[in-house]
C-alpha cells in the first residue's frame, strides 16, 4: 500500500539513520559514499568518496577539481551518491546536481585538515596513472620542502561540491519480519517533497 504526504524533510530522515548507523555500527564507516556521475567518456563512473558535512541544502564532500570526477561533474552535473549501511540493513540513494562550494568554505575545511593531508593534495595528481609509488615519494618530498615552516595554501585546483538533491530512496529490511521498507522523496515544483512509502515481502 502506498501513501502519499508532502510534510517531511529527507534531510530530516538522513540525519536521523546517519546518526543511528554511526553510533550502532561505526564498522559501516556512515560517511562512505559511493558517488557515481557520467563521465567525460559518456558513460557511468562511480567511486567511494567521503561525505564531509550535509546541512539542508544537500551534501558536501571534498576533492581535486582536476580528477576525473571533477571534469565529469563539469560536462554533466547531474550525480548520484548512495550509503550502503550493511550492518545496520539501511541503503539511501540519493539523486541530485552538484555544483563548487563557495571558496572560503573550501579555505575554512582545507585549514582544519592535519599537514600530511594538506600536502597530499598538492603532491597527488588524481585520476591519472604514474610510473612508480617514487614518483608520488618525490612529489611529496618538494612540496615539504617548498612549504617548510610555512602556511599551506590551498591548491586552487581543489575544493567541495555540494550536491542538492532531488530524489530520495531510503531503503531498510526487516530482519525479523521478513519486509523491505522503501521510502521515496521526490522534490515538487514549489519545493516542497512528495513521500512515497512502500513495503515489500521478502
Amino acid at each position: 500500500m502506498m501513501n502519499t504526504s508532502d510534510d517531511h524533510n529527507p534531510i530530516q530522515h538522513f540525519q536521523q539513520w546517519f546518526y543511528e548507523v554511526d553510533k550502532a555500527h561505526p564498522e559501516d564507516e556512515a560517511n562512505a559514499m559511493l558517488l557515481s556521475t557520467i563521465g567525460v567518456d559518456g558513460f557511468p563512473k562511480s567511486r567511494i568518496v567521503l561525505l564531509k558535512r550535509f546541512t539542508w541544502e544537500g551534501f558536501i564532500f571534498f576533492t581535486n577539481y582536476t580528477s576525473e570526477k571533477g571534469k565529469a561533474i563539469a560536462q554533466n552535473n547531474k550525480v548520484s551518491i548512495t550509503f550502503n549501511w550493511a550492518a545496520a540493513k539501511k541503503k539511501v540513494l540519493i539523486e541530485g546536481e552538484a555544483e563548487k562550494v563557495a571558496s572560503n568554505l573550501s579555505e575554512g575545511y582545507f585549514e582544519s585538515r592535519p599537514e600530511g593531508s594538506k600536502l597530499g593534495a598538492w603532491a597527488s595528481d588524481q585520476s591519472k596513472v604514474v610510473s612508480s609509488r617514487k614518483v608520488l615519494e618525490d612529489q611529496l618530498e618538494h612540496y615539504e620542502t617548498k612549504f617548510k615552516n610555512q602556511i599551506i595554501p590551498r591548491p586552487e585546483y581543489w575544493g567541495g561540491y555540494l550536491i542538492k538533491p532531488n530524489r530520495f530512496e531510503f531503503v531498510e529490511h526487516d530482519r525479523i519480519e521478513g519486509y523491505t521498507r522503501t521510502i521515496i522523496y521526490k522534490l515538487l515544483p514549489d519545493y516542497n517533497w512528495l513521500k512515497d512509502t512502500g513495503y515489500t515481502h521478502e
